[in-house]
């Protein structure tokens, strides 16, 4: 469907127009009539279809219009998990709001809070957040509700994942009631549900994808590796081939993020890391690096698995498994993008084979194991085989029955080589 038909304000369809796009995705299609008629909205879709332009085109659209009452504070509340997805809203509203005046503005932890204090008293158009830094504002009173008109949960899953619920629960209570809310998910089921049901009043739900869904645009291989160093093997062939644009690897922790990135660095790719220790002038200068083609191959910890929208990622590589195995779809779906195709990669080593279950019971799919020529991995051992080394220590020392020391049944084994320990005394006490 083209945009054209969503009603939507000339101002917003020219933006759109010079952003490039011209139809509307599905989420796009189904959602933004939904908002633009003020009803309450509960909605999942795959990553990379579309959903924060599902929201901000119509709540830009509402912006429009005069606001209801005066006064300070935000008209459209808009609340993300992390700082990456708030900058990345941000983007959306910069591109959207092309041609139109709209006072925005941004809360989130890692940036100083005089701005923050400053811009949060006078009156906004729409405000992105996160939980945790709001919350620090409204225990000082320094947010005013009285004017809001619009809560938007984006990523709803995650905060709660994150333990934002509470967060959630207190904002929403010192909001006005006659208010419209949109929840945006992976996943509508469980918490998610169940805070849906606390914070929305008879909500549109939207089902277009869930998390057991397997990314149909995205090639997914998987690597028996026997050791960390077999795994630098399978990442180096990866990072050498030539239809690899750009990839995120992913990592476990910070630490490793930081080591592989700079053995990275040091094979002569053009490597950064992105993790949650960084500062939030680093890890935007990095993201900026990356869109702007300056970075090829991105080492990141979860906090990039959601909220990282660079169109070129052709690759997404799992150096190490992820723990829980939701977070497994929201890794690869860094890649193969509002209609593009993409390849994901995991390294499985020995440590990972339930992590790797979990994400096949949650896919519904059973990975095929994929083998690179000379990066074979070492042939499973039968079972009851020893180890190659202790065998042929076992050979060098054969030991029969009848050469084992004798002692009478009953009698005590003696120790110490056949000398009993009162043997040992004496010659102690003859030293």
């Amino acid at each position: 469907m083209s945009f054209n038909k969503l009603n939507l304000h000339p101002n917003l369809l020219k933006a759109v127009a010079e952003c490039g796009f011209t139809q509307a995705t599905d989420i796009q299609r189904e959602a933004i009539p939904v908002i633009l008629s003020g009803r309450d909205l509960m909605a999942s879709a795959q990553t990379g279809t579309g959903k924060t332009a599902a929201f901000v085109l119509p709540t830009l659209q509402r912006l429009l219009t005069p606001a209801l009452k005066n006064g300070k504070g935000p008209r459209v509340l808009v609340l993300t998990p992390t700082r990456e997805l708030a900058i990345q809203v941000n983007d959306h509203i910069r591109q959207f709001s092309r041609g139109s005046r709209f006072t925005t503005g941004t809360v989130v932890g890692g940036m100083p809070y005089p701005p923050q204090i400053k811009m949060l008293r006078n009156p906004l158009d729409l405000l992105v957040a996160t939980p945790g830094r709001l919350m620090d504002h409204m225990d000082k009173g320094l947010v005013n509700f009285s004017r809001l008109e619009m809560l938007v949960l984006d990523e709803a899953d995650r905060m709660l994942d994150m333990g934002f619920i509470d967060d959630i629960r207190a904002i929403a209570q010192t909001m006005p009631k006659a208010r419209q809310t949109l929840l945006f998910s992976a996943t509508l089921e469980g918490e998610v549900l169940k805070i849906a049901r606390q914070i929305l009043i008879d909500p549109v739900r939207i089902a277009l994808a869930s998390n057991h869904e397997r990314h149909a645009s995205i090639a997914q291989h998987a690597h028996q590796a026997d050791s960390i160093e077999h795994k630098h093997n399978l990442l180096s062939y990866y990072a050498a081939q030539t239809s690899l644009s750009q990839a995120v690897i992913f990592t476990a922790t910070k630490r490793s993020a930081d080591q592989l990135s700079k053995r990275l660095t040091a094979d002569g790719h053009a490597s950064a890391a992105l993790h949650g220790d960084m500062s939030q002038h680093r890890r935007k200068r990095t993201l900026d690096n990356m869109r702007r083609g300056k970075i090829r191959l991105l080492v990141a910890t979860d906090v990039a698995a959601r909220g990282l929208d660079i169109k070129d990622i052709s690759h997404v590589i799992n150096f190490d498994m992820p723990m829980e195995a939701e977070n497994y779809i929201h890794r690869i779906g860094r890649t193969g993008r509002a209609g593009a195709t993409g390849t994901a990669v995991s390294l499985v080593g020995p440590e990972d084979r339930r992590k790797l279950s979990d994400i096949q019971r949650l896919t519904g799919s059973k990975f095929s194991w994929t083998v690179i020529q000379g990066l074979e991995p070492r042939p499973a051992k039968k079972k009851g085989e020893q180890p190659a080394r202790k065998a042929r220590a076992d050979q060098a020392r054969p030991r029969s029955q009848d050469s084992r020391p004798k002692h009478k049944a009953g009698q005590r084994k003696p120790k110490f080589g056949g000398q009993g320990k009162s043997h040992y005394r004496s010659q102690a006490k003859a030293a």
